[in-house]
């Protein structure tokens, strides 16, 4: 399996960005990833180059970690198959981030929640295909869910359990974040379809953010093919921060609440409520988006910096 990203800064990826200097070498990596794995000849008929170069640049991108090879039986003695390594790189310029053990992180797979109350429409499915019965709250029972990437309802909510970890730890939250990717649910799609999504955390509503829509112009990057392209492709990475001076929405200070409010001392666990509630002001509805689905294959994630 691919790894997707390959984070680089100037003084670790100086032979990855060598090597990505070369015309050439771009070429196949992009002919890579728009045709699959291909042995040399392949690549040097297609790109119209001598078999001595592209063997020589296959070389140099394989030591610099950004293809592998294998060797398989061909008709005549034996060919190398080539396989990109990377979907993305990225060239970060950014400070070290924190050391890991400065942040307790916990991912909740999307089907992983502990309770619910929600109204049709409504739905869920995995990367492979549709759980149980479309626009039946019941659905939302079968043990099945726990391999949902994607699930929907318009009205009510679900909730999540987290492990207070930071109390089991000992250790003091100086913050606390929530990274989700959401949208809006309707019939079809629509870019144009607001919805109000109101996060709590412990019986104490933390936030409300207002979906723009629900997105279907184009395939969501990891959802499925099989998945109808005038359903619902993908969402907004949202972050959901929770400090001692109030709470934040992708770094802008929304409400009062603080960490204080949270208890989070006396609660062996963090639970977690997405929901659009009766009273809201936009209920458009919710699409809450896990892996194998959207634009980030990432599920729920909590996130306690101490």
């Amino acid at each position: 399996m691919n790894d997707r990203f390959l984070m680089i800064t100037p003084a670790d990826g100086k032979d990855v960005l060598k090597c990505l200097s070369a015309p050439a070498r771009i070429s196949m990596l992009e002919l890579l990833h728009a045709r699959g794995p291909l042995n040399v000849n392949d690549i040097a008929d297609i790109l119209q180059l001598p078999q001595s170069t592209t063997s020589t640049h296959i070389n140099q991108l394989e030591e610099a970690g950004l293809v592998r090879t294998e060797v398989q039986k061909a008709r005549k003695g034996s060919q190398k198959i080539c396989h990109v390594v990377h979907d993305e790189i990225i060239l970060t310029f950014a400070r070290p981030r924190k050391t890991a053990d400065e942040a307790i992180e916990v991912s909740m797979p999307v089907g992983l929640y502990s309770g619910f109350d929600v109204a049709a429409p409504c739905g869920m499915c995995s990367h492979d295909g549709i759980i149980g019965y479309l626009d039946s709250p019941d659905t939302f029972l079968t043990p099945d869910r726990m391999k949902a990437g994607l699930l929907w309802f318009t009205r009510g909510y679900v909730d999540y359990q987290f492990p207070n970890n930071a109390r089991i730890k000992g250790a003091e939250v100086k913050e606390l974040e929530l990274l989700l990717e959401l949208s809006s649910e309707v019939p079809g799609t629509s870019d144009n379809w607001p919805s109000d999504i109101t996060l709590s955390l412990n019986g104490k509503a933390i936030a409300t953010w207002t979906s723009p829509g629900d997105f279907g112009d184009r395939r969501g990057k990891y959802t499925p093919d099989w998945w109808k392209l005038r359903g619902s492709q993908y969402g907004v990475l949202k972050s959901f921060r929770v400090t001692a001076g109030g709470t934040f929405i992708d770094g802008v200070r929304v409400s009062d609440t603080t960490l204080d409010d949270l208890d989070l001392v006396e609660h062996r666990s963090i639970r977690l409520r997405i929901e659009v509630p009766e009273t809201a002001a936009h209920p458009g509805g919710i699409n809450i988006f896990g892996r194998g689905f959207g634009n980030y294959d990432s599920d729920i994630v909590l996130r306690l910096k101490t």
